[in-house]
């Protein structure tokens, strides 16, 4: 991907859960999430947050400015949310999401954090930011899985869930037609 700070590499999609929020709940919500990326052609990359949710992460060509980018994720957390709007929630606040997950979209503006993979949080258990597979998820006891004391057991398999990543970056354009996007 080449160097231009203009233009985003990525989508990320923040899965925050809610008070009530169960972990099987979490899992299951991920998986959704992704159904609708594959539909779009959008490839999904996971990681545990090292807090209490989980990243999907999907690598794009720099061919959107970051207005368009983080309209178009936005259009898609909306789509979640009309779609299911008992398990999600399109809008930030605690009040908002209570039994329900609401999925940050506004990571994706110009400017803003996100915990980078291998982060240790400052959280009770120190839990570890970690790249997984969507064939582990199920084995995934919650978003701080991993921590300072046990990360030791992740460190051979490191990056190898997302060794595609960089070589799986699409376009965007294709997406936003198929989920009826229109770019300003």
């Amino acid at each position: 991907m080449k160097a231009d700070i203009g233009h985003p590499d990525r989508l990320s999609f923040d899965l925050d859960p809610g008070k009530g929020v169960e972990w099987k709940t979490m899992q299951e919500a991920a998986r959704l999430l992704k159904t609708l990326l594959d539909e779009l052609g959008l490839p999904a990359f996971l990681k545990t947050s090292g807090g209490k949710g989980l990243h999907v992460v999907t690598p794009v060509r720099r061919l959107h400015d970051w207005e368009i980018t983080k309209g178009f994720s936005k259009a898609i957390v909306e789509h979640m949310a009309a779609t299911l709007p008992k398990l999600f929630v399109a809008k930030s606040g605690a009040s908002n999401r209570v039994g329900r997950i609401y999925i940050d979209y506004l990571r994706n503006g110009f400017g803003a954090t996100t915990v980078s993979a291998w982060s240790l949080r400052a959280r009770p258990g120190l839990g570890i930011s970690v790249p997984i597979a969507w064939e582990e998820l199920g084995r995934v006891r919650s978003a701080s899985h991993w921590g300072l004391r046990d990360i030791h057991k992740r460190l051979d398999i490191g990056n190898t869930p997302w060794k595609n990543y960089a070589r799986s970056a699409t376009s965007l354009t294709s997406a936003m037609q198929k989920l009826g996007f229109a770019t300003p």
